[in-house]
């Protein structure tokens, strides 16, 4: 009588429909709060944008905010999934053995030992329990953490925003002021340039420094034929090209007796790095102010892209050994140059 008594108490306490109600309800209330958190996050993260976006409103920043919290709620239920689904088999396993305790319990020992089987698998369920709330909780914070930072960025992108719609509009109206500011200096050598020189004219006289800082004047080349070719600036492609396609034809002009010099408004220190980065054998001379370019009439207004300024007009000129202009190439393109003007010079073909 005593064991059937035993028997029934384990029973009770362990009974297969008791364990699995259990396990139902460690299922149900876990996943009840993983979805009303989640809940709680939609709402957080639906009402977050709509607050972000009275104040100016990107809408780069709502979808970084959306995408956070998103990312945040899947993370959270991912984590309650996966510790319900630990709790789940923990209470199956404590159903199997408390079967397993029921049936073998035909005797005092045995129902001493069922008892003690059930009670330690109760402990489990309720230990198991304890880990699906705990991470409930913390899947829930970790969620708020990331709505919150999605809010504060979202709320740091709102106050750039409007700072930088101001500095982006002068911005623009100060592309267009470049080429003015370049144009008041260079008005004035544009005013007073000379008109360009024909052929026969008179060479105009000068004294620039070369790459090395030397004084070349046109008294120092008097008696001598020498050729001029003026370019923009060092180290572009079309001037590199140009200065290459010289320099390569460099010992046919001197076995014909004739000087070339490069001239641009570039500095010296320029001229210097240009000349020992490509090899040329020849002088490039430094017209900062434009002088000479003006005295030749290659400093005047260009255009690029739609946009108008002033600069040097790629142009070429030979000068004879009695100082005349004996050819000028205006507006030149650089493919076979340095040829058409090596032949001019010394055949004097056009």
């Amino acid at each position: 009588m005593a064991s059937k008594k035993v028997s029934k108490k384990v029973s009770k306490k362990v009974s297969p429909k008791a364990s699995a109600s259990a396990a139902k309800k460690a299922q149900a209330k876990p996943a009840g709060k993983a979805s009303a958190k989640a809940t709680s996050a939609k709402k957080a993260k639906a009402s977050a944008p709509s607050k972000a976006s009275k104040k100016s409103g990107p809408t780069v920043t709502v979808k970084a905010l959306e995408k956070a919290a998103k990312k945040a709620a899947k993370k959270a239920a991912a984590k309650a999934s996966k510790a319900i689904g630990k709790a789940k088999a923990e209470a199956q396993k404590v159903t199997a053995q408390a079967s397993r305790a029921s049936a073998k319990a035909t005797s005092k020992p045995a129902a001493k030992k069922a008892t003690k089987t059930a009670k330690a698998a109760q402990a489990g369920v309720k230990k198991a329990l304890a880990k699906v709330v705990k991470s409930a909780k913390a899947a829930t914070v970790t969620v708020e953490k990331a709505l919150e930072r999605a809010v504060k960025s979202a709320k740091a992108t709102l106050k750039e925003a409007p700072a930088r719609k101001p500095s982006a509009k002068p911005a623009a109206k100060a592309a267009p002021a470049k080429p003015q500011a370049a144009k008041t200096p260079a008005a004035k050598p544009a005013k007073t340039s000379a008109p360009a020189l024909d052929v026969g004219a008179r060479a105009p006289a000068f004294s620039l420094q070369d790459q090395e800082g030397i004084t070349v004047s046109s008294s120092s080349l008097a008696g001598q034929p020498y050729v001029l070719y003026f370019y923009p600036k060092d180290d572009t492609p079309g001037c590199t090209k140009e200065a290459c396609a010289f320099r390569d034809e460099h010992q046919a002009y001197r076995d014909a007796g004739i000087r070339v010099l490069g001239v641009s408004p570039d500095s010296t220190k320029s001229h210097a790095s240009f000349a020992a980065k490509y090899g040329l054998p020849f002088r490039l001379l430094s017209d900062p102010d434009k002088v000479l370019a003006s005295a030749y009439g290659v400093w005047g207004p260009k255009q690029n892209y739609g946009r108008e300024y002033m600069g040097i007009v790629r142009s070429t000129f030979v000068i004879g050994a009695d100082g005349n202009v004996q050819a000028a190439y205006r507006g030149v393109k650089v493919d076979g140059h340095a040829q058409q003007v090596l032949t001019r010079a010394t055949v004097g073909q056009p």
